[in-house]
């Protein structure tokens, strides 16, 4: 069998095999295998002459099927896509831009208008005048010719430690090594139905949309709306039978606190694979109950290394108080541990960063060599060649049964009260405590106060008298917030900075 090479030759394999077989819902349209196909290579072939190869193409519309179009059109053309929300704040959009240098913008036509604003040095193409272009065979099997499998795909932005968005460069090598040890995993077939929760925006995406054309597996998209309003969410998940939950964190515990499985209970669901944060127990108890015959799995990884590198199968039976453990790696991935000293460790108890090696890891930062010399650096276990790691920042350790478990961030070590605490210890415990359904904490480096917020029951003196009882006296936080509910990012995660704004 010849090895892949590129993205695309997974959505023609399934396309031969069954052409008619719906791969794409959005609850408003649906596409075939053959249908995303055509309208793909005909934005390629409308793209042909436009943008040059290896060069970037914002993608600024809704999530919606068209909108796969759009990026597998820029691929046909032998360029790379980003998807910009239109939602996106006008500030982070240009930045994005600026980064990007892009000079090419799909949309489609309710943001058209906006597009010419906010993209004035940019050619403007609405998604559905290209959809009607001919197809240019020879054109796009010349592209084709010149490709490599190490050529750019997409770029997923990350927030940047200097205020401006990252751009994660990954190749078509990235994900064609990914989705085959992703599917491989948990028995991915054409037969799943996929519930993609991930904006388009953010890395997780790629889980569900290259699981998809890979197997042919359908992969049902659900719009920012539905969460919102989880009857209807529920409805739309029992409806189009789901049977693989590949979802943030938040996701699952936003549901849960809204109590909608009560309302109803999508038990076609065969896995939930859940990621970005660390699970609250109580929330992910509440999910088994009501799907006591799925399997659960925590992943984790970064963006850095395509979504994710370990995963470890949760254990009914087993006492996860100490921590979930993030696992062992995908097949073609190391995850390991480095010291200060950047000597590797085994033992153990203890801590160390996590790197994460293999053909997953991306190409790097865009436009930031600095940065990506700094992170995707030579494996210091290797110094008699060229092998690159990507350093995560996070903290690792392993237990005594030889997993790997994630131990926060390494910026989010403070030192308060003459002593080094690591944030994420708090957490662990208030989302441990009696009634809480969501924590976490800041720290307040001016006023040397930690700051913990939580929702859920328990009332202030309460909460603190039990992590009294969990935690050093040093580590309780020494003020506490009651929230009505946790705030979220656009990508599921608790949003932090908006914590700190109500700080000041």
């Amino acid at each position: 069998m010849v090895n892949k090479t590129n993205v695309l030759e997974f959505l023609e394999q399934i396309t031969q095999q069954d052409p008619d077989r719906i791969l794409l819902t959005d609850g408003q349209k649906e596409y075939s295998r053959g249908t995303l196909m055509d309208l793909s290579r005909r934005v390629g072939s409308g793209l042909l002459g436009v943008c040059k190869r290896r060069t970037p193409v914002i993608i600024y519309m809704e999530k919606t099927v068209d909108t796969v179009s759009a990026f597998f059109g820029t691929v046909y053309a032998g360029a790379f896509y980003t998807f910009l929300d239109p939602d996106l704040h006008a500030h982070r959009q240009r930045q994005i831009q600026d980064s990007l240098q892009s000079v090419t913008v799909i949309t489609s036509s309710e943001y058209l208008a906006r597009a010419k604003e906010q993209f004035p040095e940019c050619r403007i193409f609405d998604l559905a005048d290209l959809q009607k272009t001919e197809v240019d065979a020879d054109g796009l099997s010349a592209v084709r010719r010149r490709h490599l499998d190490t050529d750019p795909l997409f770029i997923h932005f990350t927030s940047g430690s200097t205020g401006s968005p990252k751009g994660v460069l990954a190749c078509h090598r990235n994900v064609i090594d990914f989705a085959g040890a992703f599917t491989d995993a948990f028995g991915i077939c054409e037969n799943d139905v996929l519930a993609n929760q991930a904006p388009f925006d953010f890395d997780a995406n790629v889980k569900d949309l290259y699981s998809a054309i890979l197997t042919g597996a359908k992969m049902v998209l659900i719009s920012k709306q539905l969460f919102s309003n989880p009857v209807p969410l529920l409805d739309y998940l029992c409806d189009q039978k789901v049977t693989i939950m590949t979802w943030a964190v938040s996701a699952l515990c936003l549901l849960n606190a809204f109590n909608a499985l009560e309302y109803k209970v999508p038990d076609t669901v065969r896995k939930v694979l859940f990621s970005g944060e660390v699970m609250p127990m109580k929330h992910l108890q509440d999910w088994m109950a009501h799907l006591p015959n799925a399997e659960f799995v925590n992943l984790y990884g970064p963006t850095e290394g395509t979504c994710n590198c370990t995963w470890h199968l949760i254990d009914r039976g087993r006492d996860y108080s100490d921590g979930i453990p993030v696992g062992r790696p995908f097949t073609n991935e190391e995850a390991f541990l480095l010291d200060e000293e950047d000597r590797e460790i085994t033992e153990p108890g203890k801590k160390g960063q996590i790197c994460v090696r293999g053909t997953s890891v991306t190409l790097g930062y865009w436009n930031h060599p600095e940065e990506t010399k700094t992170r995707f650096r030579n494996d210091p276990r290797t110094p008699e060649y060229p092998m690159v790691m990507y350093c995560t920042g996070d903290f690792g350790k392993y237990n005594e049964q030889g997993e790997l478990l994630f131990c926060g961030r390494m910026d989010d070590q403070i030192k308060h009260s003459g002593h080094r605490i690591e944030l994420s210890e708090i957490e662990i415990a208030m989302n441990n405590a009696p009634g809480v359904e969501r924590g976490c904490c800041l720290f307040d480096a001016e006023k040397d106060r930690i700051h913990g917020f939580y929702c859920g029951e328990p009332g202030i003196k309460e909460l603190a008298a039990s992590l009294r009882k969990m935690l050093p006296v040093y580590m309780v936080p020494g003020v506490l917030h009651k929230l009505d509910s946790m705030p979220v990012t656009s990508r599921g995660k608790i949003d932090r900075g908006l914590l700190r704004k109500s700080l000041s």
